[in-house]
This record gives C-alpha cells, structure tokens and sequence, in this order.
C-alpha cells in the first residue's frame, strides 16, 4: 500500500484527532450515513443509551477522507481501533471511495461499517425515537445533542443535506 486514507462520516469529519497530510471531499458507494448505532461509551451508557451515526449498508455517503503519512500509519490505527472499537459495534473494512477533490480518483480508504448483528445496532429509527435518544445521551465524549449538531452543520458546511437529520436538528433547537 502505498497510500493510506481513512474515511470519515460523522464525527471524524470535524475531530479526526489524528495528524493528516490532506484532507479530501468524497463518496463511499454500498453504504449510507444514518444515526443507527445506540452509543454506551461516547454519547450515552447502557443505562442510558444515546444514538450515533453509523455506515450502513446501501445507498452512498459524502464524508471526508484524510490522508495519512507512512510514519503515521500505525499509530492513526491504533488511535481508531481505541476510538471506534471501544464495544466493537463496528467493522473495521477497507473500502474503494471516490476522492472528490483536487481531482476525482479511487483511493481505498479504512473506515467503520455498523454491525448489524451487534445489540447496539438500532437500525432505522423514526425522527421521534432518534430524538428521545439523543435529548437523554451523554458520555464520555460529551452530550449527544452536540455530537448531531455539529456532525449536520459541518455536513450543511459541506454541501451534504440529509432531510432526516435535518428535521432531527430543528427537533433538538426547538427542545433545547
């Protein structure tokens, strides 16, 4: 490999937390954003669970990818896995995405795709559930309401509009 990306979707859009050499528009195809993994570690606990966005199978999704140096390549990995795999409700894949910019190419990129199989899988949910979720959701990283906010308004600073999230993010101004 002599590239190595990482592909971002909610939150590694706007906090990667890891050193990059370019960060890049783009589009994975087979899978699409949705708030659809309950969170008992960042923005929630078991008692108490509060909702995340997670890659699930189908459709497509506009994110950023990063492009890390060689010399980092272990240690962004290691940062991940702590990050992303604190219960394992994801599957670390190397997936084809498409770079958007400077100029559109295939890169394979690591990301995080939801086990569908895991309990914290919560599946497509109605705005009224997505909400009840994440009013109640905090963690270790924070209040759940922030992490919707600032993933849909860093996605609005993007050019990606997702109408379900919108309508949550008017649901939690209203509330909050």
């Amino acid at each position: 490999m002599d590239e190595f990306w990482v592909f971002g979707y909610g939150s590694l859009m706007w906090k990667p937390g890891f050193p990059h050499l370019a960060r890049s528009p783009a589009r994975l195809y087979g899978a699409h954003r949705q708030l659809c993994v309950y969170s008992f570690y960042h923005r929630g606990s078991e008692e108490v669970p509060g909702l995340v966005m997670g890659l699930d199978r189908g459709g497509a999704c506009r994110g950023a990818a990063y492009q890390v140096a060689p010399e980092d390549w272990q240690d962004t990995v290691e940062y991940l896995r702590a990050r992303e795999q604190v219960t394992m409700v994801y599957r670390e894949a190397y997936v084809r995405l498409r770079l958007l910019e400077p100029e559109p190419r295939d890169v394979t990129a690591l990301c995080y795709l939801v086990d569908r199989s895991h309990v914290q899988y919560a599946g497509s949910l109605s705005v009224a559930d997505q909400l009840k979720f994440v009013l109640q959701g905090v963690g270790h990283s924070g209040e759940n309401p922030e992490y919707v906010v600032k993933t849909v308004e860093h996605m609005r600073e993007a050019g990606i509009h997702d109408s379900k999230l919108e309508e949550l993010v008017r649901h939690l101004e209203r509330e909050l």
